[in-house]
């Protein structure tokens, strides 16, 4: 994987034809003969038209009317592929887990790899995987709307609950990176000390994820991040 402080991790469409994204999304063959797309094609198609839609900073609540519209088809025909629109929003957020933490494993495993008993490490891990979280959502505005729950709002709950797990989940992650950094350090309270730390840290990120939606996803999450990680790393 491509460092992620100094590269950002591919776009949805470029990330899944990359294969970076574990059979996420792939962005569907085209041909001029084929008139109709083939089995799983279409599936895809609608939620890459969700993405896009996601990504226009008004903030509007998408319809399935509207999205329909978009791919030019009738609604009954996204409902051949999903049972609801919280399933479309289901599929979003499963490239999302699927592609961030595959790259978390990656960088961890990494690391830890190249680590030759370096008392930093976890710091390393921890500034890595904030990065290409934040750096995800640059790349994909509209995921990152997803991330923050502000496409979510009126939606089912359980999705809303599922994205609270993620960020759950990335703090523990950040949290196990950090306790092994304290450890060597040779603090009397290693595991106190990274939950602190990484409770801060995973704030920093949905502080960051907000503003980008915020801002029209003018403010860019990797704004001024290298100097940001510093001071919250030390």
């Amino acid at each position: 994987m491509p460092d992620a402080l100094t590269q950002s991790p591919e776009p949805l469409e470029d990330q899944a034809a990359a294969g970076q994204a574990s059979d996420a999304l792939p962005a569907p063959a085209t041909t001029t003969t084929r008139k109709r797309p083939k089995p799983g094609e279409r599936r895809v198609q609608i939620l890459q038209a969700l993405a896009s839609m996601l990504e226009q900073p008004s903030g509007e609540r998408i319809t399935t009317a509207a999205l329909a519209a978009r791919l030019d088809v009738s609604e009954a025909a996204l409902y051949r592929h999903f049972a609801s629109k919280a399933q479309m929003f289901e599929g979003l957020i499963e490239f999302i887990e699927q592609s961030v933490f595959s790259l978390v494993n990656q960088i961890v495993e990494r690391e830890q790899a190249n680590a030759d008993g370096a008392a930093d490490v976890g710091q390393r891990q921890a500034a890595k995987l904030i990065a290409m979280v934040l750096q995800f959502a640059e790349k994909n505005p509209g995921m990152a709307r997803v991330m923050v729950g502000d496409a979510l709002v009126f939606e089912n709950e359980r999705l809303i609950a599922r994205m609270n797990q993620f960020f759950d989940k990335i703090e523990a992650t950040l949290k196990q990176c950090l306790r092994d950094g304290a450890a060597s350090d040779a603090s009397a309270t290693p595991t106190v000390d990274a939950q602190v730390r990484a409770s801060v840290l995973a704030a920093f990120v949905g502080g960051r994820l907000q503003r980008f939606v915020r801002s029209g996803y003018k403010r860019l999450p990797s704004e001024n991040l290298e100097a940001s990680l510093r001071v919250l790393l030390g």
